[in-house]
């Protein structure tokens, strides 16, 4: 496997592997929160951005480790009765067509927020009012690992498809 392919697995195995620990963290705020609703009526005013904001974090994170481990949700009735050099040519056609620029434009667009995010300084409009700039980056840095995922991906499918020749 050449240096890039396996440097972005390595790498997007890792990010995986750590950010599902978020799940920690996202349910004891969701646990505070319930206590402090229904034990004490006395709910917090951070705890529901909070979540979303751990959440969010987890989902951009956990999208190129899904990725490099085939978890997405996939129809696979029309690939998995082609031949596997067919399955290649379809996997190399829909990322180059569908994926790359899909997501490449997603991952451009959210760094563009980010930039923005930073540059206004932003902070939620809640009455807790927590800076959102980090928050952005953090998921533009998921896209980022999700579209070199795909690159990957792509690169392992073309040798593979030279191999099968």
């Amino acid at each position: 496997m050449p240096m890039f392919d396996s440097t972005i697995d390595t790498l997007n195995e890792k990010v995986g592997f750590y950010s599902s620990y978020l799940v920690l963290p996202l349910i004891l705020v969701v646990a505070w929160e319930v206590i402090m609703r229904y034990g004490f009526n006395s709910p917090t005013s951070w705890a529901f951005e909070l979540t979303v904001f751990l959440y969010g974090i987890h989902f951009s994170f956990a999208l190129a480790y899904a990725h490099k481990h085939n978890t997405h949700v996939a129809i696979d009735v029309f690939e998995s009765r082609l031949a596997p050099k067919s399955r290649l040519l379809l996997r190399i056609t829909t990322n180059i067509v569908l994926f790359i620029p899909t997501i490449g434009l997603l991952t451009f667009y959210m760094c563009v927020m980010a930039v923005n995010s930073w540059q206004q300084w932003e902070h939620a409009s809640s009455s807790w009012a927590p800076a959102i700039y980090p928050l952005k980056t953090l998921m533009a840095i998921g896209f980022i690992l999700f579209f070199l995922q795909g690159v990957a991906k792509l690169t392992q499918d073309i040798r593979s498809l030279k191999k099968s020749d």
